[in-house]
């Protein structure tokens, strides 16, 4: 910093400033955040702020708690048109005989452009500043996140059946791979992606095809897996090994492929993870919902294996509020394992944010706040009731929810303001 007077575009005043970086572990109470541009410019105590700075627009943060924005790991934003059209089914049955054919009526170019701007209102209502999403009709998904000023990476779906926007399953690939060409560098808050359905909905030389297309356009692959017990055996039955095994022996786990629910996992499966790089974007409540089972979530992240925290969309779900997921992740690992030790909730926070960042390959931009990182940030009122008294931020996992959002600021602009966007 200079002692010259410097004119930026936001500065947070007397706040307190949880940064989950670990330079700076401990929460920087009556502190300063400073934003030039899109990035983070400076932050610490106010007693540290030079008195030469100046703001465009300077935002109180009396009884307010400065955080990174959270970071919604998998979801599928347009699905907000079926929430609550059929619940409390087993997956199988929920998707066969209702969402699939719900999407083959309803699923249009339109369609999905407005209900993923009303998924992308919901989450970032929530405080949530970034998110990976997999549709159809993805380039109109990418449309409603550009207008509401959400960060998203974007995948274009692929499925070996006719499919909204790919009435022919040969073209899937091709499909994506082109979204990928559009969209790759040509917005900063957009990062596309490829969403391969899963194992059971497309063929080994589909899979196998869209991670090359992923690979030769430097995008990340995204694959439901090993979700149900009935996929698990499926695959067994028909390959001889686990659904993570059946993944590795088709040679696409990298670092840049992202295993959404790996529910059902065998022990040597942990360590395949483990050694490939790829990350893992949990989805408890739509697990708890479809009573597909619980993920492995510790010995995941005991073993270094980047995990992300994600809603799932909102038809199996029902909400696309990250706070929710944290607190029912933290307590049903505690309750499985008779130990209320196993998953504390600083490690849940930290899947929900910098975790979430790692695992979509954004861990240098996002996820912490830092001088140098993206200005993806939220506001906590901490004067709310059930926030008082504030003695740790363990409690943003256990008592805090989308209502104790106050403002959300992405890459650097004021999305959400006092609650109002």
């Amino acid at each position: 910093m200079t002692d010259q007077p410097l004119v930026n575009d936001i500065l947070i005043t007397n706040a307190t400033v949880l940064t989950l970086d670990p330079d700076q572990p401990e929460p920087i109470h009556d502190g300063y955040l400073l934003v030039r541009d899109t990035i983070i410019q400076a932050l610490g105590p106010m007693a540290e702020l030079p008195a030469t700075i100046r703001a465009r627009e300077t935002i109180a943060g009396d009884n307010c708690l400065v955080m990174p924005g959270l970071v919604n790991s998998h979801t599928h934003a347009a699905m907000t048109l079926f929430r609550g059209l059929a619940d409390d089914l087993e997956l199988m049955t929920w998707l066969n005989e209702h969402i699939f054919p719900a999407e083959a009526r309803s699923v249009t170019p339109d369609m999905v452009y407005w209900c993923s701007k009303l998924a992308a209102l919901e989450m970032i209502r929530a405080g949530t500043t970034c998110i990976a999403d997999g549709y159809f009709h993805e380039d109109q998904a990418v449309r409603a996140f550009q207008d509401t000023g959400l960060r998203a990476v974007a995948a274009q779906g692929v499925i070996d059946f006719p499919a909204p926007g790919v009435p022919d399953p040969t073209e899937n690939v091709a499909m994506a791979a082109r979204f990928i060409d559009t969209w790759q560098g040509a917005d900063q808050l957009i990062t596309p992606a490829i969403f391969c359905h899963s194992p059971y909905t497309c063929a080994a030389e589909t899979i196998k095809k869209a991670k090359a297309a992923a690979r030769a356009g430097k995008a990340p692959f995204f694959i439901h897996l090993a979700e149900t017990r009935a996929e698990a055996e499926q695959i067994h039955t028909e390959h001889g090994v686990s659904p993570l095994g059946y993944l590795a022996g088709l040679g696409v786990l990298d670092r840049d492929t992202v295993c959404v629910h790996c529910v059902w996992l065998e022990p040597d499966d942990l360590t395949i993870l483990a050694r490939s790089g790829a990350g893992v974007a949990a989805c408890t409540t739509s697990n708890m919902k479809l009573a597909a089972g619980i993920a492995p979530l510790p010995e995941m992240l005991d073993l270094g294996i980047p995990v992300g925290l994600g809603t799932d969309g909102s038809a199996s779900n029902n909400t696309l509020d990250l706070f929710r997921e944290m607190d029912l992740t933290a307590k049903l690992h505690k309750v499985n394992q008779k130990k209320p030790t196993v998953l504390p909730a600083g490690r849940v926070l930290a899947m929900a944010i910098g975790g979430g960042a790692r695992v979509l390959g954004l861990g240098d931009r996002i996820g912490s706040l830092a001088p140098g990182k993206q200005a993806d940030l939220v506001m906590i009122d901490l004067s709310r009731p059930h926030l008082t008294p504030f003695y740790h931020p363990d409690l943003l996992v256990y008592g805090a929810g989308a209502d104790d959002v106050h403002t959300v600021i992405i890459n650097g602009r004021v999305v959400l303001a006092n609650r109002a966007f």
